[in-house]
């Protein structure tokens, strides 16, 4: 009997959108609201381009008049501006020898998708850190920042009051913040001090996120923790848009037949933005690498600070010299 091939179990059409739907069931930052589908982000994957601009009205300014039956009134002008989306074409091939275990399984198609959209929930997530810290190095976005870490003693160190002052950066804003990003450790920290809950199973046994001070909590260890400073980021609802590209093969199979090897290449395009934040920068291949996503230059704020919906806070968890 042949032995079965990957081009023998997957079926492109269906297994390509199950691939985008347990993506985003698998990413923690689309389940907790932080990622938001924006309709006019799925344009760019349509027509083709890697930028797609989002206009937007400024908020209306200057104060009322008082009315007069001589004097008329002034008129001041409705102003305009526009946010900048890039396009991300990532891809990736796997030979057979990594999804071995997979064709075992009763149902190989649905394994093997539910390995590859496990794989692109990671890939989102590191590029969206990639995409945090590029926008955070902008000077444009010193306003959304708490940065107590080179104070000294224990005035460099985090409480649940740094915290408060990091949301009140957003002023009467603050209220859209609904939830964390930190690294391990840093949960840790807190769990220490009673301000943090760790993942747990309830007495139904369904599995309970991390929080803290309340607010959900997405622990990825590719936060940065460096020489004794900790960073946290903190969301609201849509604070990433995101747009499902039309990458014209998304999945496709092929047999290297000298090594015995099957081969599943998926391909992806999507818009992952931080909204209000617009791409300024250049790229050296068709989209940005997530080397030059961390390029503080190529990011521009376009939104009032307040109405940008993420903060970063850094801090130490033990006092500085």
């Amino acid at each position: 009997m042949a032995a079965t091939k990957i081009a023998d179990v997957i079926v492109p059409e269906v297994f390509n959108p199950y691939v985008v739907q347990r993506t985003a069931e698998l990413s923690a930052f689309y389940q907790s609201g932080i990622i938001q589908t924006v309709d006019g982000l799925n344009v760019l994957g349509l027509r083709g381009g890697t930028t797609i601009a989002l206009p937007f009205f400024k908020d209306l300014t200057g104060e009322e008049e008082i009315l007069s039956d001589t004097a008329p009134l002034g008129v001041d002008k409705i102003t305009s501006a526009q946010d900048i989306a890039v396009l991300h074409a990532r891809g990736k091939a796997w030979g057979v020898n990594d999804l071995a275990r997979a064709l075992s399984g009763a149902d190989p198609m649905g394994a093997i998708a539910d390995m590859t959209a496990a794989y692109w929930a990671r890939r989102w997530q590191a590029l969206i850190l990639a995409e945090l810290e590029g926008v955070f190095k902008s000077a444009s976005m010193a306003g959304n920042v708490l940065d107590i870490s080179g104070e000294t003693g224990d005035a460099a160190v985090a409480s649940s009051d740094t915290m408060v002052d990091a949301a009140y950066l957003l002023g009467d804003a603050a209220s859209i913040l609904t939830g964390y990003a930190m690294h391990s450790a840093t949960l840790a920290y807190f769990v220490k001090l009673g301000l943090a809950q760790d993942e747990m199973i309830d007495y139904e046994g369904n599995i309970q996120p991390a929080s803290f001070m309340g607010k959900r909590v997405i622990v990825d260890d590719g936060m940065p923790v460096a020489s004794g400073v900790h960073t946290v980021y903190m969301f609201g609802q849509g604070a990433i848009g995101y747009g499902e590209g039309n990458a014209p093969v998304p999945t496709e199979t092929d047999r290297d037949s000298l090594q015995g090897e099957d081969i599943l290449i998926n391909r992806a395009h999507f818009v992952m933005h931080p909204r209000g934040v617009r791409w300024i920068g250049t790229s050296s291949g068709v989209s940005p690498t997530n080397a030059e996503l961390r390029v503080g230059t190529n990011w521009e704020r376009v939104y009032e600070n307040k109405q940008i919906r993420v903060v970063q806070v850094k801090f130490r968890t033990a006092a500085a010299a």
